[in-house]
């Protein structure tokens, strides 16, 4: 079956087993080769394609892709978990539940949450009487997305500069009031688009525009912790240390932290 799934990228891995406490269910494995420790999937079917492990590799090897792959088994995988790292059995069950995949069905697993369908339309929000058109946008440039932004932009020198995962602005209500106001935006996706050009463009602007600092608002979805590994690299690779804070935006548009 096609379906999504972690890849490590040989070349990127120095073996450091960052990742296998990074993974719930306990996927990945630390294997010598040639060409010294590596990281490697143990089988197809332990990984739930969720990508909790992303935000831990240093150097950015492991990718979600979508590709032939043996459906996830998640009976499968509690007996491994049982068996190489049983401590990690209450992590593995909540990591489940919290993207509501409870039980060993390998068709609900396969989903990765950022993907997931939810219907929220029962859970109503009280009318506050305000009108879009009565607030103000706080967005001062263009263009936004990270691919497309000059890092010479007149609009980042001496910034603070938001790095906002793109599905935010949807989800949170005040996104504009309370992050955008009185800064400079770039926005990304960290599962879908480059992560390597957005390492290089982003070491570009923190190198030429002298940033204040920097804020990152991502969702609640483990691939979107893709977004700090991007400034954390940029910022080794510009060789500059900008003051960062972090806020996690949840499904539902709640403050997850901050």
């Amino acid at each position: 079956m096609k379906r999504k799934i972690i890849t490590i990228d040989e070349k990127l891995c120095n073996g450091c087993g960052e990742c296998i406490p990074g993974c719930p269910e306990q996927a990945i494995q630390v294997v010598e080769t040639k060409k010294g420790p590596k990281a490697r999937l143990v089988k197809d079917f332990y990984c739930d394609g969720l990508g909790a492990c992303l935000g831990t590799c240093p150097t950015g090897a492991l990718q979600i892709e979508e590709k032939e792959a043996a459906a996830y088994d998640d009976k499968a995988t509690v007996e491994r978990i049982k068996k190489v790292a049983p401590e990690m059995l209450e992590t593995h069950a909540k990591h489940m539940k919290e993207h509501g995949m409870g039980g060993h069905s390998s068709h609900q697993a396969c989903a990765c949450p950022s993907s997931q369908t939810m219907d929220f339309r029962q859970e109503k929000h009280a009318d506050t009487g305000v009108r879009a058109q009565d607030v103000p946008s706080e967005l001062t440039q263009w263009p936004v997305q990270m691919h497309l932004v000059l890092p010479s932009a007149p609009y980042f020198k001496n910034a603070d500069l938001l790095v906002a995962a793109d599905c935010v602005p949807f989800t949170y209500a005040n996104f504009h009031g309370e992050y955008l106001k009185g800064r400079a935006l770039v926005i990304g996706c960290p599962k879908l688009d480059d992560v390597e050009a957005y390492i290089e463009k982003m070491a570009a602007i923190i190198s030429e525009a002298g940033l204040k600092s920097i804020k990152i608002v991502r969702m609640e979805v483990p691939c979107c912790a893709g977004l700090e590994y991007i400034v954390k690299e940029a910022m080794k690779k510009a060789g500059k240390n900008v003051p960062v804070s972090n806020v996690v935006i949840g499904i539902k548009g709640s403050i997850i932290t901050k």
